[in-house]
């Protein structure tokens, strides 16, 4: 396949991304494919060992739709065996690092996997009485040996539209987070479009990864490079000094970051050493991306700034090209071409524009479901009466202004109700953020006796700040009489999972510790 009939595949309405990636590999040889810290593969290479893991799989017993498990830290061989398990006809199924053993366990269950792909260092952690009945093969140690012969190839698969690609396991604090299930359909018309985008603009694809390979916003950095034929470096553990050393010497042209690693890098002493001049295309998605941030972002780092606001489920995607659009980096832009989106109140009916409500999205790149959970899956959707359209609820709300761009007030589940008025967290936390003697914010709802609920607040705060109830006194002076805050307390770091996400279920606990607020 040469590259005019390279771009032509990714064109098509759909495709195999495993013939694709075969392609690329006979066609760019030796040229840099996959990196880590320790291991660079050439695309021969690459085609080799999927392959060579591919046949080993269905010779092992992998049937046709089922799960290869896969857990430890992002590496080459983690990304060979994800690539492998999908050529082989399974279902890749990266388990989230950071969850408890009972939820790791409870998972690989979910999944119907028998072999699971673990790093030593995860192993150590669980002990080797972990995951009974399955194949465990230690990723860092046996999987050279373990995979088929050099030059084996695995039986050729045609996968069809609805086949899943893979499962991404939900984030959840508490039980067993939910299997979210992509199609190879939704997978093509994510990142064919994107990979060929890039090669139609002239971008020469060198791509680092630095989320986890079990979340579904390093996809972004993953996939559509290597259907590009390009280079992708992904990383074990995000460190400052290392992504800029990485993005420098790599000439790195293409990177994924969600808000708190831009934050990191913005605060990063050193970070003006680095040449980042080679960097075309800047995604961020995942958490809330301050305005505040994102203009510093633009500020100091090159290349174009594209925010991407969606789910792993589906649903809308809203794109904000923050450097075309300055005075709406408040915002989480507009719904990208094949999206559509919805503003419903509490009876689900619509609220007109510049009114906050229930966000609903549908688009082509929606989720197949739950694995094993229909009843959860149908608990999601929202049915529009008029027309039978599936639409997705985003969990969100928002509100649209005159020009179509979408303002996130908070999570649905965030969203505080005292004395009978509705709060929006955001509000309260952007009120907090105007002070310069904050640095970060979140709000949260806590039990009162005479309110139902009421807001209080958490702040780091700059050295040599003002005492928090000083903070809490000025700030509450502007806010609403039902707005204001009952109490403020300081912490040292705001609880984070992995990828950033803010977790204020340990806020609520924290809260809880602290004692209730009349």
């Amino acid at each position: 396949m040469g590259e005019t009939q390279h771009r032509k595949a990714l064109e098509q309405p759909f495709g195999s991304f495993s013939q694709i990636l075969a392609a690329n590999a006979a066609r760019l040889d030796d040229q840099p494919a996959l990196r880590d810290e320790s291991v660079t593969l050439s695309w021969a290479e690459l085609g080799d060992r999927v392959e060579r893991i591919a046949a080993r799989l269905l010779e092992d017993g992998l049937e046709r739709g089922q799960s290869v498990a896969i857990l430890g830290y992002s590496s080459v061989a983690y990304a060979l065996v994800f690539l492998a398990a999908v050529r082989a006809g399974g279902v890749a199924a990266p388990l989230t690092t950071s969850a408890s053993a009972d939820q790791l366990s409870g998972m690989a269950g979910d999944s119907g996997a028998k072999h699971i792909f673990i790093d030593r260092a995860k192993l150590a952690e669980l002990g080797d009485d972990c995951f009974p009945g399955m194949t465990k093969i230690v990723l860092d140690e046996e999987l050279d040996g373990w995979m088929a012969p050099e030059g084996t190839t695995a039986p050729a698969v045609q996968h069809a539209q609805s086949d899943p690609f893979n499962i991404i396991y939900s984030s959840g604090t508490t039980g067993t987070p939910k299997g979210i299930v992509h199609s190879h359909q939704m997978r093509w018309r994510q990142f064919a479009a994107t990979a060929g985008s890039w090669l139609e603009n002239g971008l020469e694809v060198r791509s680092l990864a630095s989320t986890p390979l079990y979340s579904n916003t390093t996809m972004v950095a993953f996939l559509p490079a290597l259907l590009a034929g390009g280079t992708v470096r992904v990383m074990g553990k995000f460190d400052c000094l290392r992504w800029l050393e990485f993005a420098q010497a790599d000439r790195t042209t293409i990177t994924m970051l969600v808000p708190v690693q831009y934050q990191r890098l913005m605060d990063e002493p050193r970070f003006d050493e680095f040449d980042l001049s080679s960097l075309q295309l800047k995604y961020c998605t995942s958490a809330p991306f301050s305005a505040e941030l994102k203009r510093e972002v633009l500020d100091r780092m090159p290349g174009a700034l594209i925010e991407i606001y969606s789910m792993t489920e589906g649903g809308v995607v809203c794109l904000l090209e923050a450097h075309k659009f300055p005075d709406k980096l408040h915002t989480v832009g507009r719904p990208a071409p094949g999206s559509e989106l919805r503003v419903l109140d509490d009876e689900d009916r619509p609220v007109p524009p510049g009114t906050p409500g229930n966000l609903v999205g549908r688009s082509h790149t929606m989720m197949t479901g739950y694995k094993n959970q229909p009843d959860k899956t149908r608990e999601g959707y929202w049915t529009d009466p008029d027309s039978g359209e599936v639409w997705q609820r985003m969990g969100d709300i928002g509100r649209l202004d005159a020009e179509g761009f979408v303002e996130l007030v908070g999570r649905a589940k965030d969203m505080i109700i005292s004395g009978g008025f509705n709060i929006y967290p955001v509000d309260l936390e952007n009120a907090l953020l105007e002070e310069a003697d904050v640095v970060e914010a979140a709000v949260i709802g806590v039990e009162s006796r005479r309110w139902g609920e009421t807001p209080v607040g958490f702040v780091k705060l700059r050295e040599g700040a003002r005492e928090p109830e000083a903070i809490r006194e000025t700030v509450n002076a502007r806010l609403g009489k039902t707005q204001r805050l009952s109490a403020l307390h300081p912490i040292n770091e705001m609880p984070r999972s992995h990828i950033g996400k803010l977790l204020k279920s340990e806020l609520r606990e924290a809260a809880t510790r602290l004692g209730t607020v009349d």
